[in-house]
């Protein structure tokens, strides 16, 4: 299946979904407190129903009342079968960690694109805390066998984020305290600093250094929480662009005190020269001369296919840093953006950990996701002032994070079919 998209001038309001992210980690907290959970406004998408049937495996109840979810947390208990993750990276490194504090093996396993992901950091740092795990070097399938004893474990925080956060979610349930270091510099810091937001609001403090190299997990139980989840800035990322390119957008239900990392985007957009109105929850991005950009996302890895297309309209050349691990990402999101760039016409190099971008005029081409959905975002975006007709291969598969996306698009005067 694909789609096609002429470019058109953009107007209107939207509202940002739910974070996926917060809704993953308040989804394993509350699988966790004993008791019920009532989380409202979730995120329902394909990553977090991968989540929730993973825990539905552990024996943890979930119904959907009305849209919202509702956990009945408190009682883990091995999986009947292989838990799979399908294509969540997020869940499939959560549910390692609660798997770690069962004391019979948990096979986790998921898609092709999954499977090639690594997770040897995490669960190297897991056996240091008393976890016996099986991989191949690594890769799904994996089996996990706890209990988790707790004490003192070393991990890198330049591979992923995920990891820090399965351990430090899964630490409180430990048998002595935990105390995590991270060994190398800590990338994606506003992740892990989600995961201490969510911890807290269920009643687990976590004491860390101010450079988060260092977090000390005392013992303790989630409480029952009720909560509504805050609107997602990744998702909204991609309707500000779009007022920042082609119209006048507005986008409700953002938090500005969010600790989201791509909370960025009004930096970027700030940075680059966009007209940006923030008034309460609503952030209001108007079509504007962009130019060039040289920044680093290693804290926001996730914004650089949007962020991209933003400096292929800006005027001069861009250089975006930090990007060394989108290789490894749902796809190798490097090599897919500057594909597809290339295809429509602009000018970008780079290497493993930075590109630089001419600002120009795209033209309409044939785009291949590669099954990612931030990828499929970003081109349909630039696709509203490229010259001519545009094809996205693949659209579904925005359903990962935003199945809305091709809705609210349209909503917004998008002309698509």
């Amino acid at each position: 299946m694909s789609i096609k998209i002429k470019p058109n001038c953009l107007t209107g309001t939207v509202s940002a979904p739910p974070s996926k992210s917060m809704t993953h980690r308040h989804l394993i907290t509350s699988a966790l407190a004993e008791g019920v959970s009532l989380l409202k406004n979730p995120l329902h998408s394909d990553d977090t129903s991968a989540t929730v049937k993973g825990l539905r495996k552990l024996g943890i109840k979930t119904s959907d009342e009305g849209g919202n979810w509702e956990i009945q947390g408190g009682t883990l208990t091995p999986p009947g079968s292989i838990i799979d993750c399908t294509e969540s990276g997020t869940t499939m490194r959560l549910l390692i960690g609660l798997c770690s504090l069962l004391d019979r093996p948990c096979t986790l396993s998921g898609a092709p694109s999954l499977i090639q992901r690594p997770n040897k950091p995490l669960l190297d740092a897991l056996e240091q805390l008393g976890v016996q795990t099986q991989s191949d070097a690594g890769h799904p399938p994996i089996t996990v066998t706890g209990k988790m004893t707790g004490g003192y474990a070393n991990i890198p925080g330049d591979v992923s984020s995920q990891f820090i956060s399965s351990i430090l979610l899964a630490a409180p349930y430990a048998e002595v305290p935990v105390e995590l270091r991270i060994t190398t510099q800590l990338e994606s810091k506003p992740y892990v600093k989600m995961t201490l937001d969510a911890m807290r609001k269920s009643g687990i403090k976590v004491e860390c250094s101010k450079s988060l190299e260092l977090f000390y997990v005392p013992n303790g139980r989630y409480s029952p929480l009720m909560s509504k989840i805050e609107g997602d800035w990744s998702s909204a990322a991609y309707m500000l662009a779009s007022g920042a390119v082609a119209g006048k957008i507005h986008v409700d239900n953002l938090d500005l005190a969010s600790s989201q990392a791509d909370k960025e985007i009004i930096r970027i957009l700030d940075e680059m020269g966009a007209y940006i109105k923030i008034k309460g929850k609503r952030v209001t991005a108007e079509k504007s001369k962009l130019g060039s950009l040289d920044t680093d996302l290693s804290d926001c890895p996730d914004l650089f296919p949007i962020v991209a297309c933003l400096c292929s309209v800006a005027e001069g050349t861009s250089r975006l840093t930090g990007l060394s691990r989108l290789r490894i990402k749902e796809s190798d999101r490097l090599a897919a953006m500057m594909e597809g760039l290339q295809r429509m016409g602009i000018e970008i190099a780079g290497d493993d950990d930075s590109v630089r971008i001419t600002g120009g005029l795209p033209h309409g081409a044939v785009i291949d996701p590669y099954n990612d959905h931030r990828i499929a975002m970003s081109f349909a975006v630039l696709s509203q002032v490229a010259k001519g007709e545009s094809t996205i291969m693949n659209p579904e598969c925005v359903s990962k994070s935003y199945p809305d996306f091709w809705d609210d698009l349209r909503q917004i005067g998008a002309k698509i079919r």
